[in-house]
């Protein structure tokens, strides 16, 4: 009886599938560049290494920090939609409790009321969406640049002329051997070149961690 309430608020499903969306792919690099050019048909010496460049972001200093300011600055707006899907819940339980007791006109107010505030928890949940996932890019933004930089150095002084992102969707990576990831050494050396200002907001969230998910919406009823 109540499924219009609830079509309109059918969200695209949990929010933030995606950290970051494609941006940690910026941040391949190759320390190729940096070493001597070899002599004619002479093969190049040199080491490969493998780095998860979202892993290394989220846990350094900068990132844990970034993310508890993230759930911080998001928190009152994921309070605001678990409070209207609850008012939405509410409101179809009430339909329902009311089936063949309440008068066609409440019945009919009733549901215009529902699929209202479902249009609007609809629009509330695809703005907190894109909010928080520019608000992921551009922290990791931030601190990917500085890595890069990080990252060439590492490469130049300790001979790789190749690294590769293995959390970058579109790079073919089956095994990494622990020998030739170097992601913690990064983490380190950011840390390091990069150290989070004294008297910072505490990073409580686990590395890398995102607002939690906007609720729900509710499902029809058959």
């Amino acid at each position: 009886m109540n499924s219009r309430i609830t079509t309109a608020s059918r969200s695209r499903g949990t929010l933030l599938r995606a950290s970051v969306l494609a941006a940690a792919a910026l941040f391949v690099t190759a320390g190729a560049h940096a070493q001597a050019p070899a002599a004619a048909g002479a093969a190049t010496a040199g080491k490969t290494g493998v780095i998860s460049i979202r892993q290394a972001i989220a846990s350094t200093a900068e990132g844990k920090q970034a993310s508890a300011e993230m759930q911080s600055q998001f928190s009152a707006r994921q309070n605001e939609l678990e409070g209207l899907n609850k008012q939405i819940n509410d409101l179809r339980q009430r339909l329902d409790a009311g089936q063949g007791k309440l008068s066609q006109e409440e019945q009919t107010r009733l549901q215009r009321q529902g699929e209202v505030m479902a249009r609007q928890l609809q629009r509330k949940q695809d703005e907190y969406q894109e909010d928080v996932q520019a608000a992921q890019a551009d922290v990791f933004d931030r601190i990917g640049r500085k890595m890069v930089d990080v990252l060439d150095r590492y490469a130049r002084e300790n001979g790789f002329i190749v690294m590769l992102d293995s959390s970058a969707q579109n790079t073919p990576i089956l095994f990494v051997s622990p020998n030739i990831d170097v992601t913690q050494d990064i983490i380190r050396l950011y840390d390091n070149a990069y150290p989070v200002k004294a008297g910072a907001t505490p990073a409580r969230p686990a590395a890398g961690a995102a607002p939690k998910p906007a609720p729900a919406a509710p499902k029809p009823q058959r």
